[in-house]
């Protein structure tokens, strides 16, 4: 018979007296754990204690319930724990629980009961925590009934539309249609503006919707001035005007002459309504520019409150420059005294009345040495530049050398004097011929040969003057046309050039009157001095100032 192995299994024994954790008890303990945590992170609410509470008189719960939602913007921040009356009213007393991320909540809180959307059901309440600056309220605190608030529900707008007030509003909007269709008549376009004239109300109230964005932002501006610009502005006017009243109550004679005076100032207006019109009509232009000119004003105070800051260093040393210039005003006063100053300008007063005069014919002068200088420029100086050409007299030089030339001539033939000065004797000869001069005085002389002819010949008249046209709108004088008269003293009206020197002498007469003095170099008083100068020993360009 084969012998059993013996192993360490079989070496070991049961033993009844062992101890250890129970595994029911294990299990159940697990599962406490996992329902309180998962009743911690649901509920977010340690149980058996209480968070902050703050209650809120309503004038009606409003459908509202136990664990309805709390709202601060949209939020929830907590529920509502408890609804109860209010002893001896109609109000309700809600309770409710707020979370910590929705405090502080502070005493001018306000709260408002509302319908929750269309799919959520029921109300909720609107939590506004109020403003940072008021002190806080404690947890069980309550706001009052002022401070609350409880939407209209239909069956209150219904009982309110009874069936003389239905009929009211029936009225009411069929006035209104009337009113906002109704087309104006002609007279009542009369006195309308051109811009509304034959458009019904709701017309021109359209017209009005495009000028509502500019009147809407002008007003929020106004609204928002009227809040004022320091903490209470408003509840300081409002206590104000409470006091105004008050007085008001008490003094009813004054209050009585208000309402009356009210009255009479009221219908004073409405007498003047075409004219409240007009200007209520030029009120929207006056508006616009004034909005301008503040705007323009606006952007100037930056600059000038930078020039405010850098005058003020200036500012600051005016004093000592007063006191510094002291000693200067002391001097210029005795400057300005009668020795000095004072005293020069009344003896300079004659000198200065004078210059005034010099002036004052210099007005009339100067206009004339203008005319002169034209004169002179357009037409003398040009004339003196023709080269006359006179066959085999011709000098070739202008018209103005040719009076010097005749000028030194004369100078030697007056080289005789006597104590009377120098003298020129003349020795026309004792021939048969007598020559009469045309003239007044009827001069005669005798001549040894026949005289050809007179060159140029007299034309029997003066040259027509008129003193009232300008010598510079004159044209020069053409000195190349000039007839050759007879001996008997009958002009036979032949000219003393050919025809192709006259072109010469008109092209070059033309060309200086064109050319002016603008083209020569020289002031018009050098190129009357150059011309007028005997002594001059090189003759100058054509219009030129020699030297």
């Amino acid at each position: 018979m084969l012998g059993r192995r013996t192993t360490s299994d079989d070496a070991r024994v049961l033993r009844k007296d062992r101890t250890g954790a129970d595994p029911f008890k294990v299990g159940l303990i697990v599962l406490v754990v996992i329902g309180a945590l998962t009743y911690l992170g649901f509920t977010k609410d340690i149980p058996f204690t209480q968070g902050y509470r703050v209650k809120a008189v309503f004038q009606s719960a409003n459908s509202i319930r136990k664990n309805s939602p709390v709202r601060i913007a949209g939020v929830n921040v907590g529920k509502v724990k408890s609804i109860d009356r209010q002893p001896g009213t109609d109000a309700a007393i809600v309770e409710m629980e707020i979370d910590p991320k929705g405090l502080p909540i502070h005493k001018d809180a306000q709260a408002k009961i509302r319908p929750r959307i269309f799919l959520e059901g029921n109300f909720f309440v609107d939590l506004k925590p109020g403003t940072p600056g008021s002190p806080t309220l404690s947890s069980g605190d309550t706001l009052p009934v002022t401070q609350t608030a409880t939407p209209v529900q239909l069956d209150q707008v219904l009982t309110a539309l009874q069936a003389d007030t239905r009929k009211s509003l029936q009225r009411l909007l069929e006035g209104l249609g009337t009113g906002l269709t109704r087309k104006p008549t002609t007279a009542d376009d009369a006195a309308n503006d051109p811009s509304t004239r034959g458009q019904t109300a709701a017309q021109s109230l359209n017209d009005a919707i495009s000028y509502g964005k500019s009147a809407g932002r002008d007003t929020a501006i106004v609204s928002q001035a009227l809040l004022g610009t320091q903490a209470h502005d408003l509840s300081g006017l409002i206590a104000g005007l409470g006091k105004v009243t008050s007085a008001l109550d008490r003094n009813e004679g004054a209050l009585q002459s208000l309402v009356t005076n009210f009255n009479t100032t009221m219908a004073a207006t409405a007498s003047q309504s075409a004219n409240l019109r007009a200007s209520i009509g030029l009120l929207g232009p006056t508006l616009e520019t004034a909005s301008r000119t503040l705007t323009s004003l606006n952007n100037s105070f930056p600059n000038t409150r930078a020039f405010a800051r850098e005058v003020l260093p200036g500012v600051r040393e005016t004093p000592a420059t007063i006191k510094a210039a002291f000693p200067w005003i002391a001097q210029t006063r005795g400057l300005l005294g009668p020795t000095e100053l004072k005293g020069l300008s009344s003896e300079l007063s004659p000198a200065t009345g004078d210059l005034a005069k010099v002036i004052d014919g210099s007005l009339q002068l100067l206009p004339q040495a203008d005319l002169l200088a034209k004169c002179v420029t357009n037409v003398i100086l040009p004339t003196g530049n023709v080269k006359i050409q006179d066959g085999n007299f011709s000098t070739g030089a202008e018209n103005y050398k040719e009076f010097w030339y005749t000028m030194v001539g004369l100078a030697g033939e007056g080289q005789n004097f006597d104590g009377n000065g120098q003298y020129v004797r003349f020795q026309p000869g004792g021939g048969t011929q007598t020559v009469g001069l045309n003239t007044a005085d009827k001069l005669f002389g005798n001549a040894a040969a026949k005289p050809l002819g007179t060159r140029p010949a007299f034309p029997g008249k003066r040259s027509p003057y008129k003193p009232e046209v300008p010598c510079y709108t004159q044209q020069p004088p053409d000195l190349q046309t000039a007839a050759t008269g007879p001996a008997d003293g009958q002009q036979k009206g032949f000219a003393r050039t050919s025809a192709i020197a006259r072109q010469a002498a008109r092209q070059s007469a033309s060309s200086s009157a064109a050319g002016g003095l603008t083209a020569k170099p020289g002031s018009l008083t050098a190129q009357l001095v150059s011309r007028l100068n005997p002594f001059r020993t090189t003759a100058p360009a054509a219009g030129g100032g020699g030297k």
